[in-house]
């Protein structure tokens, strides 16, 4: 029943041979310690007999395959055998076992191989530390589905078991299978270059595929599992049958393909063994899916089950990655050596005396089909088939072997050993194998790297051209690539495009692979490449649109270097000039009627108030502090004070004269000559107190303003509290308002100087500007605020200045003439009339 599924294959006579050889013979052989293989030498009838294409060729591949794979391990016991230094002394035996690729088939020699050594028996105890299986290590099976299975059964008993093919993820788990290893990559590393290899392709937009057995649904999860952490969306995912026997298996090929077709991608990645690989690109071809990027592994891309499909260059471009293996020294001159012994006589004698001593009533392995082969069968593939890692098993066992044995360069101690003290030399001892270094790692794995091959059709022949390499980074030789477009470059596969630096993801639709790339705004930032939305930058920076880093604020403020401040600080001094230049001009012609009738030496005072209250526009320019803040506010209220401190006297003054006139000789001596500076001191100490409250309630601070302007930190000064400001400046604002009343209404008669038009003009000035100034102020927080309040303070004192002072100076300067005693007569000087 073993090999009764290739006797279908065989009875095509595709490999017989003129006359039978002693091959079928070497499946066993006595030695000290035995070795158990299990190979795939056949394949299920029901199976093969639905396919499409020849039988024959399917049979052949799989036969041929399991037939190296066997002779590998043979030809590496018999090097070991051979060797002088490596067990010296110590003969190796082996026990191979065909699999049929099912896991009941397996599972017979698998529980041969724990039987007590030299009986039919497994022993049930409850401490195998003594227990001596009937082999000592196991190599094989191929495949994960398989080795999911009998690893089971090894790990329990502790027996090491070497695969040369499996490489599910699921079997680097220590815990569950502690006595498992294998020669070849897990599928973890396979799954770390294929996304490395989209990555530095772009594609972003793909379908994977899986067949439906160990290997398609451990390798496409660990994918799916991955590519989420670099951008990779799935497009479609699924699974295809491996038993193509079944009713429903063409019409699941069929529906995968219209999927695959109606996500539109272009590049599709596929784990699969050959036979479900190729029946899904024959529905592909067949189906009209067009061309495509076909991203697979060893486990299809090596075989000719799938190259030999009619029209298969019309899939499109075919790349993969397959184990990077070294070729075995001898190895073909040893299958060819042994080809050519097993039609002698000698070899035929030798091989009979050595079934004797074998068992032959237990799972005879005696192979019929293989006495048929030739060596013109299997040369072909012996070029293409993978020995290595199975030579490397059988080494890796020889040498955990030679350790435990405590063996020499030249002997060996004939010592029993247990299959479970192979293990620790196994687990931490590396060995070396035609002059190449191996070590298991943690997981009991081998991480030999990967080649990256393309599919490349020359003159209707296909080659493996090998462009890329991959031992934790990938190196892609992109020249060598020649894509199915009509540049021959790489297609594109993305369902967005790839957002630059500074772009978010907006996402449209449902699906979260599909999104439309948007700046950042200003003041926002990009803090990963994975973000579907930009983040604030801190209140101390800010950050330009499309942005992925912020930067600190520059401070703001009117320095003194910038133009405007400069044309202020001008006007500043020119005011300050203009007020100075009153005051010299008022001190040279103190004496005469005009001065005395303006107010003798207040008048004095109130321009040197307006020479302070112009230079104390320099307390807004530069870079502000509290102190700067606090000294603003105080230095405008009190040198305005000193300034309307001074009309206060002279307009209650003409006030008494026009229109109490019969109460203006009792009153007036209270509000002229010495006494009127008793006002003066009287104002301009109310207005101190009124300071002191103000610094008290809240003086103004420095704001540092991070709202107003995009780029920079706006540094500058904020009012504490709007009580103190209206008590600091409402009593400049009292002391004008009742200097407009007394004086607004006031008539002069004919030939005589209006002192009062001055006073009324000069707090209307006052007025109107101050209207302006607190509907800007209140709302203006920019670096124009410091540049409001300078031309407040400019304008009040250049509007006191033409309004009051100014008609006199031109009196003085251009018309003496008028600066009479009877042109300026003083109204206390004046008769006052008496009430009608």
């Amino acid at each position: 029943l073993l090999v009764a599924e290739l006797w279908l294959c065989l009875s095509f006579g595709w490999a017989a041979s003129p006359s039978p050889s002693c091959l079928s013979a070497q499946f066993r052989r006595p030695g000290d310690f035995i070795l158990g293989g299990l190979f795939p030498f056949g394949k299920d009838t029901v199976n093969l007999t639905a396919r499409s294409e020849p039988t024959l060729l399917v049979c052949e591949r799989l036969f041929t395959d399991g037939l190296i794979w066997a002779l590998g391990m043979r030809f590496a016991i018999d090097q070991i055998n051979n060797s002088s230094s490596l067990l010296p002394g110590i003969t190796l035996g082996y026990d191979m076992y065909d699999t049929c690729f099912e896991a009941l088939v397996a599972l017979q020699p698998s529980l041969l191989f724990l039987t007590r050594n030299g009986t039919t028996g497994i022993g049930v105890l409850c401490n195998y530390t003594e227990y001596q299986p009937r082999v000592t290590a196991v190599i094989g099976p191929h495949t994960s589905d398989l080795c999911l299975v009998t690893a089971k059964l090894f790990s329990s008993f502790l027996i090491p078991q070497v695969s040369y093919g499996a490489s599910s993820e699921t079997l680097s788990n220590t815990e569950l299978y502690p006595s498992f290893y294998r020669t070849v990559p897990s599928d973890k590393n396979l799954v770390e270059a294929v996304v490395l290899l989209l990555n530095q392709f772009g594609w972003n937009w793909i379908a994977t595929i899986g067949s439906d057995d160990e290997y398609g649904r451990g390798a496409r999860a660990l994918f799916l599992s991955m590519v989420g952490n670099d951008n990779i969306c799935i497009a479609f995912e699924g699974l295809i049958p491996t038993d193509l026997a079944e009713p429903n298996a063409k019409k699941q090929l069929e529906d995968t393909v219209k999927l695959i077709n109606s996500t539109k991608v272009n590049v599709i990645v596929l784990f699969a063994f050959s036979l479900p690989a190729q029946a899904l690109l024959e529905h592909s071809i067949r189906m009209g899916l067009g061309k495509k990027v076909w991203i697979g592994t060893e486990a299809w891309m090596l075989s000719d089950i799938a190259a030999s499909i009619p029209n298969i260059q019309s899939i499109g471009t075919v790349l993969g990655f397959v184990m990077r293996t070294g070729t075995v020294p001898g190895f073909q001159e040893y299958v060819a050596e042994l080809f050519s012994s097993v039609e002698q006589e000698e070899f035929c004698r030798e091989s009979r005396e050595l079934s004797r001593l074998m068992n032959a009533e237990v799972l005879d392995t005696h192979c019929q089909q293989c006495g048929h082969v030739t060596l013109r069968d299997i040369w072909p593939m012996l070029g293409v088939t993978t020995v290595q890692p199975v030579h490397v098993a059988v080494y890796s066992v020889a040498h955990a072997l030679h350790r435990a044995l405590g063996c020499t360069q030249k002997a060996c101690p004939k010592t029993p050993i247990r299959s479970w003290q192979l293990l620790h030399f196994m687990n931490t001892l590396p060995f070396e194998v035609n002059g190449q270094s191996f070590r298991f790692d943690q997981s009991h794995n081998t991480n030999t790297g990967y080649k990256l091959i393309f599919w490349a059709w020359r003159n209707g022949t296909l080659t493996y051209l090998p462009v890329g390499d991959y031992d934790q980074s990938l190196y892609i030789r992109k020249f060598q690539i020649q894509f199915h477009t009509a540049d021959q470059k790489e297609p594109t596969s993305e369902c967005f495009r790839r957002c630059q630096p500074g772009q978010f993801r907006r996402i449209k639709g449902f699906n979260l692979c599909c999104y439309d790339c948007t700046d950042c705004p200003e003041n926002t930032f990009l803090s990963s490449p994975d973000s579907t939305s930009c983040s604030p930058c801190p209140q101390h920076q800010w950050a330009p649109a499309r942005s992925t880093q912020c930067q600190d604020r520059s401070e703001r403020f009117l320095f003194w270097d910038e133009p405007l401040a400069v044309a202020l600080v001008t006007l500043t001094a020119l005011s300050t000039a203009l007020s100075c230049g009153t005051a010299l001009l008022f001190l040279k012609h103190l004496q005469t009627p005009l001065v005395q009738a303006s107010g003798g030496g207040r008048s004095l005072f109130a321009l040197l108030s307006l020479v302070l209250m112009s230079l104390s526009c320099c307390l807004y320019v530069g870079k502000p502090s509290d102190g700067l803040c606090t000294a603003q506010q105080l230095s405008y209220a009190l040198c305005l004070n000193g300034c309307f401190s001074t009309f206060v006297p002279k307009a209650l003054e003409i006030t008494l004269v026009t229109e109490f006139p019969r109460c203006a000789p009792r009153l007036l001596r209270w509000v002229t000559h010495s006494r009127a500076w008793l006002l003066v001191a009287a104002s301009l100490l109310t207005e101190g107190l009124l300071c002191l409250c103000h610094l008290q309630l809240g003086p103004d601070f420095l704001v540092l303003d991070y709202q107003s302007l995009p780029s920079e930190v706006l540094l500058v000064c904020g009012t504490k509290s709007w009580a103190a400001f209206a008590l600091l400046h409402g009593y400049n604002s009292c002391l004008a308002f009742a200097c407009f009343l007394c004086t607004f209404m006031v008539q002069t008669p004919g030939r005589r100087y209006n002192v009062a038009r001055g006073i009324t003009f000069a707090t209307l000035i006052y007025f109107i500007i101050w209207i302006f100034f607190v509907v800007i102020f209140a709302t203006l927080r920019t670096v124009l605020r410091a540049v409001t309040q300078i031309c407040t303070i400019l304008a009040t004192t250049l509007g006191i200045l033409v309004s009051y002072f100014i008609p006199k100076c031109y009196i003085m300067v251009f018309r003496p003439d008028l600066n009479t005693g009877d042109y300026f007569q003083n109204p206390t000087d004046e008769e006052p009339k008496e009430d009608s």
